[in-house]
């Protein structure tokens, strides 16, 4: 479908062609009068400043100019009609582009002509939610049980368990925290990360590289010990995966871990707990704040389930570029440091391939979530956002406006505001939907 925008200024006009659902093509006409006027200041311009062997600073005749510099002169004009008309275009056509616009142009050669140039627009597509009336969901109930507390109590304990050493001539076995020395060897040759001294090792904790901690047990501390592994194929390292590697290991020392009592003096040696039943009682208001949170994401992810599978419409390839970028940079920040530069980089090319179709997911859910937002005029009152940060200060034990000096007042504001939108359109959703309670993790 073919538009033709009427601007106030007569100096552009604006035809719109609708591509598809997601994009637009602009076709955008500047008037020979103004690329006469962008010819006369380049050329003004270009003279003050030019020197032309011949003739004096500021007195170089307009044709010797165009005479020398006419490419240079009409690119810099093609940049300058586009950027100063662009803007202007986009709003006359009154679309809102959800990535930046593709510009195609040439160089405008010669004055009293019409500058064209043409914008490829990506727009969020037009599209009416489906009945929300019954939408099938799951929510997890929230029931935390006292030998669930125990459980957690007892990992604590061993976790913070001090290690004390065997006496001499004692095996390893499963349990055991061993201090080792090792240099790891790939075709006889030492490799970068492969060595280690007065390592920390729990076997049976499966830390290490597969077949490694059971190729200790039976040592005794002073003893030097070979291991014999395959890196897996998997292996973050590119270079080691697959290949078969040689530890040349050395037992320092043999531990066994020594749970100390569970009784008040534990409790205050793990925080500010007077009493074990305040550890406890910690400890169980944490698991039920982990299995909300947990009940409210599979809620949300039923709930979306039913409403992307009841919706149909496309999604813009810039959004979804962008959102998979965003996700690879997350990403590759966490890895900083842990895998070789090249790795990541290989690591990258395969993310892109196999995170595209989450990412569309995830901008497809946006924009539905968006909808439900809009079409049934959710708000969020400067209150509440507020309420939000109080809430987040009182969690962190400061003042509020420590909280907003920390994340940037107006920008952590904007964040808890789409976040508590996206908070009340879910709530407005289970609401409308069937939602079967269920006991299952």
């Amino acid at each position: 479908m073919t538009s033709e925008s009427i601007s106030p200024n007569p100096s552009i006009r604006v035809t719109t062609l609708e591509e598809s659902p997601v994009s637009l093509s602009l076709a955008v006409e500047v008037d020979a009068k103004r690329v006469d006027k962008a010819f006369d200041r380049a050329y003004r311009d270009l003279g003050r400043n030019v020197k032309v062997k011949g003739f004096r600073p500021g007195k170089v005749p307009r044709g010797v100019l165009e005479r020398l510099y006419a490419p240079q002169i009409a690119e810099q004009i093609e940049q300058t009609l586009v950027s100063e008309t662009i803007g202007e275009a986009i709003e006359q056509s009154g679309i809102e582009p959800v990535v930046e616009p593709a510009i195609e142009a040439g160089s405008p050669a010669v004055v009293q002509t019409d500058f064209n140039y043409t914008v490829r627009v990506e727009i969020k597509p037009k599209f009416e939610l489906p009945d929300l009336n019954g939408l099938p969901a799951l929510r997890p109930v929230v029931d935390v049980s006292e030998s669930e507390v125990d459980e957690q109590l007892e990992e604590l304990r061993t976790r913070n368990a001090p290690a004390v050493e065997e006496p001499d001539g004692t095996s390893i076995e499963n349990g055991h925290a061993v201090s080792i020395d090792f240099v790891g060897r790939v075709d006889g040759e030492a490799f970068e990360g492969g060595s280690g001294q007065g390592v920390e090792l729990e076997i049976g904790s499966g830390s290490f590289i597969p077949g490694f901690e059971e190729q200790l047990v039976g040592a005794v501390s002073g003893d030097d010990v070979e291991v014999n592994v395959t890196f897996p194929e998997e292996y973050g390292n590119a270079e080691l995966a697959g290949k078969e590697a040689v530890f040349a290991c050395h037992v320092a020392a043999v531990k066994r871990k020594q749970p100390p009592e569970l009784d008040d003096d534990f409790a205050k040696d793990m925080g500010d707990f007077e009493t074990l039943d305040a550890l406890k009682q910690r400890i169980r208001d944490d698991m039920v704040a982990e299995q909300e949170r947990e009940s409210k994401r599979v809620l949300r992810k039923s709930l979306l389930d039913a409403l992307v599978e009841r919706s149909d419409f496309s999604v813009p390839p810039g959004m979804v570029d962008r959102q998979l970028e965003h996700q690879i940079k997350a990403a590759q920040q966490r890895m900083q440091g842990q895998i070789p530069h090249e790795a990541i980089h290989q690591q990258i090319e395969q993310w892109r391939e196999e995170w595209r179709d989450q990412s569309e997911r995830e901008v497809r859910e946006m924009l539905l979530m968006e909808a439900v937002v809009a079409d049934h005029a959710i708000e969020v009152s400067d209150a509440e956002v507020d309420a939000r940060i109080a809430e987040m200060a009182e969690q962190q034990g400061v003042p509020a406006d420590v909280v907003e000096r920390a994340y940037g007042d107006e920008q952590l504001k904007r964040g808890l505001r789409a976040q508590l939108l996206d908070e009340q359109a879910l709530a407005f959703l289970a609401g409308k939907a069937k939602v079967a309670e269920t006991t299952e993790a």
